[in-house]
């Protein structure tokens, strides 16, 4: 199961009104029978919220989320909050997958120059492709920080290849990174 799924179990005591969840009627969202249990997506706070269910709570009963001590608790400890601060209504922040704006640039400049590098392109020709023709020409190309930069963005898009997929998406630093 994704981490940012929540594992949900119905509690032994009835809920305060705002944290009340009427599963069978949930207005813009979906419960779905499955063979693993039920799925929810319930939009709260400007948001879906998915959520797993081994079976489906009694209607204005509290609810329990299972966040197990593995590798993505602390994802998993992010959905839970934002799904707690939409039931709270307050600001629910960042998504727990959320990717600041500069390394996601980055990421997609190393697996375009990956992309460069594996049809045979030098580093020049990837340089030109990525950040312009006019920024590469006038320079010395031996001695050009584009040029260094663009070996580390090809080293870094090797790397990724490596990878699991969803190391790209990992905020854990220098796991499975060999």
């Amino acid at each position: 199961m994704l981490p940012t799924v929540l594992a949900v179990r119905p509690a032994n005591c009835i809920a305060p009104k705002s944290y009340q969840l009427a599963f069978d009627n949930l207005p813009g969202g979906e419960l779905r029978r499955a063979p693993d249990g039920w799925h929810a997506i319930v939009p709260l706070g400007g948001t879906k919220h998915r959520l797993w269910l081994k079976e489906p709570p009694v209607s204005g009963y509290a609810v329990v989320l299972d966040l197990p001590l593995d590798a993505d608790f602390e994802l998993r400890l992010g959905a839970a909050r934002r799904f707690w601060l939409a039931l709270e209504r307050r600001p629910l922040g960042q998504p727990p997958l959320a990717m600041p704006a500069l390394k996601q640039r980055r990421l997609i400049l190393a697996l375009r120059a990956v992309d460069g590098w594996q049809e045979g392109n030098s580093y020049r020709q990837i340089a030109q492709g990525l950040f312009g023709s006019h920024r590469v020409a006038e320079r010395a190309w031996k001695t050009d920080d584009l040029r260094s930069r663009t070996v580390r963005l090809v080293k870094l898009g090797r790397r990724l290849m490596r990878l699991r997929w969803r190391a790209l998406l990992n905020k854990r630093r220098g796991r499975d990174d060999k």
